[in-house]
């Protein structure tokens, strides 16, 4: 996101990834994304460590930059290379600040990096009487929607008796780029692992796949030229287990599987659904027609 936005405003911006770029994700969209981002001058580095930032030169006002000089490894490369910049983006992840909250003495048990722990009805393990919503609990998306849903489970929890729980909920994510990329639940490892887990199990999957190069509304709106909708079945089921969309407005497109998913549509049912036309959306349809198409009798 921050890579795009940079280079939209005038910057020459250089990826360094320690891996490939998602890589914990859709290793398609995660090309697709690349390919658009390069096009608009982004520079990648894959494989790279970096071993240390000098300073060059100092800022002299604050309307200037500094000058430094990023050493690195790269797996291109035998010997360490280095890379000048004048700002420097680090995306290291995030840890819960909780340690000056006085957890201890109100008896909420906390990890110091990971945050505090909580039930299913996202109530503390040590203090039923607490409960704690977003970013600052343990092993729960770090996600905007996320903590807003929390809340909802804690108000109803708390105050009206109610057993909404946390693993009762179907979190989707979006990366805001252009275009952008949602995913949601399991995703595709082929048979030579090029796109990683998670996979419970070693669970196989169908998957049915909607391109929107011919797309009606994508033609009108001259985009998503290289977008698709992949979704994942259990093997031989309409049971969706997963899904990813690279599209322009592939955030509003995923809730139609987060829905389907939370209340058990099956894949067949959303290709049965009427979708607007002309619409990006219809994409999601294209997924279920395929799976109703691949059940039809053939003639011998």
């Amino acid at each position: 996101e921050m890579a795009q936005a940079f280079a939209s405003f005038g910057s020459e911006v250089t990826v360094l990834q320690r891996s490939r770029l998602l890589s914990r994700g859709d290793e398609e969209a995660a090309e697709a994304i690349k390919q658009t981002l390069e096009k608009e001058g982004v520079k990648f580095l894959s494989g790279v460590s970096v071993n240390e930032v000098t300073t060059i030169k100092e800022a002299t006002n604050n309307d200037d930059l500094p000058l430094m000089s990023v050493s690195l490894s790269c797996a291109e490369h035998t010997e360490p290379t280095s890379l000048d910049c004048e700002c420097l983006l680090l995306a290291l992840g995030r840890t819960a600040n909780v340690d000056s909250l006085g957890l201890e003495s109100a008896g909420v048990d906390f990890h110091p990096s990971t945050g505090i722990l909580v039930n299913d009805f996202s109530q503390s393990v040590s203090n039923s009487d607490v409960y704690a919503v977003g970013d600052c609990v343990s092993d729960v998306f770090r996600l905007t929607h996320m903590s807003g849903e929390m809340a909802k489970v804690v108000v109803q929890n708390a105050l009206f008796k109610g057993q909404w729980r946390l693993s009762s909920l179907v979190i989707p994510a979006v990366m805001y780029t252009d275009p952008e990329y949602a995913t949601i639940g399991k995703i595709y490892v082929d048979e030579n692992d090029n796109v990683v887990s998670p996979i419970e199990n070693n669970e196989e999957v169908d998957v049915y796949k909607a391109e929107l190069q011919h797309n009606d509304r994508a033609i009108l709106d001259s985009s998503d030229k290289t977008s698709f909708v992949k979704i994942l079945c259990k093997k031989g089921t309409g049971t969706i287990v997963g899904c990813t969309i690279v599209s322009s407005r592939a955030g509003e497109m995923i809730n139609e599987v987060t829905l389907a998913m939370k209340h058990d549509i099956s894949l067949e049912g959303v290709g049965r659904n009427i979708h607007s036309y002309p619409t990006l959306g219809e994409a999601v349809m294209g997924c279920g027609i395929q799976f109703i198409n691949s059940r039809w009798e053939t003639m011998n």
